[in-house]
């Protein structure tokens, strides 16, 4: 499949790039922040919506969408992009992060995981060349290699271990990999040790992968921390392929990332924190369900122009939440995703313009405004 990815302009101040990348379904700009599509859809919203507020890109998950309906299923329906109607880029996971999620569900060898299925108990094989096969079968823009996120805190000689399987993992993916499949990203781990993120990003790049991610981050580690292993990371890997780090999704965190060199990102929080009830707001996080909004006839921000500012007071969306309406899931989430997408594009504006760090210090998200060592946890998809 075609791939390339441009970088446009640089700040001058700080790591920050802003580039493109092209694939066959289309091109979006970076840094940028990709929806998740966990079962085929990014929940309670059309296509036609995603597109109207501004998303380029959306993700896929490789362990749902293995399980239900089956890639065979997609793939002789036509791919992802036709089953789901979304005719821009998707980027899949590996569906590591599912499968190491699951526990005591779950067995890791050399070759490969075995794992019970969350929704029957039944039992799966999943192995590098196995993920690179489902992958195909979904017709994505952007695969990953499968890798372990590696619990946090985990024992020194266990990381170390862990970390060169996935390297040997991520050389079997590139061997598995057809002419005119998805691009491949290599996934940097090695939990939170710098030596130890060194040796897999060094080995890494010695490999033909389109581009390289940043995973086991955001896994319950203080954020100093996550911010140190970044830094540590970032600057060895190529300057000319995109760089993704997975499951980060706070507009601080984003914030930091594009800072120190990253190109984009992924996570449920904007959509699920909408289904509950917390709304993404120019003057910080809002919760819908507190009484006193329940006679507020104001939109949830008055400088917000997505289609749920426009229509809806904070009343009636609250009133919507208590009385558990599917409409308060749609209505909130378009406002969520609405945010990211804005927020986005400020950013690659400021780039731009070459002053992100300006726009750093003064948006709300600034992390000077928060507790820098609270820890940081994905939600799983």
């Amino acid at each position: 499949m075609a791939f390339h990815f441009e970088i446009l302009a640089k700040d001058s101040l700080t790591q920050a790039r802003l580039g493109k990348i092209e694939t066959s379904h289309g091109s979006f700009t970076t840094p940028a922040f990709l929806p998740v599509g966990t079962q085929g859809t990014v929940k309670s919203l059309t296509p036609e919506e995603l597109v109207d507020m501004g998303v380029e890109a959306i993700l896929g998950n490789t362990y749902h969408l293995y399980l239900r309906p089956g890639h065979e299923v997609i793939g002789r329906l036509g791919g992802l992009h036709s089953f789901m109607h979304w005719e821009k880029p998707i980027l899949t996971d590996s569906g590591g992060y599912q499968i190491f999620s699951l526990g005591d569900l779950r067995k890791i060898s050399e070759e490969g995981v075995t794992f019970q299925s969350h929704l029957d108990g039944s039992l799966h094989f999943l192995s590098p060349e196995r993920v690179i096969e489902i992958q195909r079968a979904l017709g994505s823009d952007i695969a990953m290699v499968l890798d372990e996120c590696i619990p946090h805190p985990s024992p020194y000689d266990y990381v170390k271990s862990s970390t060169r399987r996935t390297t040997r993992w991520a050389e079997r993916c590139l061997r598995a990999r057809h002419e005119d499949d998805p691009a491949l990203f290599g996934i940097v781990q090695g939990g939170m040790h710098q030596d130890l993120r060194k040796e897999s990003a060094r080995d890494l790049i010695q490999m033909d992968f389109q581009g390289f991610a940043v995973g086991g981050v955001s896994v319950g580690e203080p954020k100093s921390v996550m911010l140190e292993i970044l830094k540590g990371t970032l600057p060895l890997l190529p300057e000319d392929a995109p760089r993704y780090v997975m499951g980060v999704g706070t507009p601080e965190d984003i914030l930091d990332a594009v800072r120190l060199g990253v190109d984009f990102f992924d996570c449920v929080l904007p959509t699920r924190n909408a289904r509950n009830g917390t709304l993404f707001t120019s003057a910080g996080k809002l919760s819908i369900k507190q009484a006193q909004y329940a006679e507020d006839h104001r939109p949830i921000d008055e400088t917000c122009s997505c289609y749920t500012c426009r229509h809806y007071s904070r009343a009636y969306l609250r009133h919507l939440y208590m009385a558990k309406e599917i409409l308060s899931s749609r209505l909130n989430t378009i406002h969520n995703l609405f945010y990211y997408m804005v927020f986005m594009k400020e950013i690659r504006g400021a780039i731009q313009r070459g002053g992100l760090l300006d726009f750093y210090t003064k948006h709300p998200s600034h992390p000077g405004r928060l507790d820098t060592e609270q820890t940081v946890q994905s939600p799983p998809a």
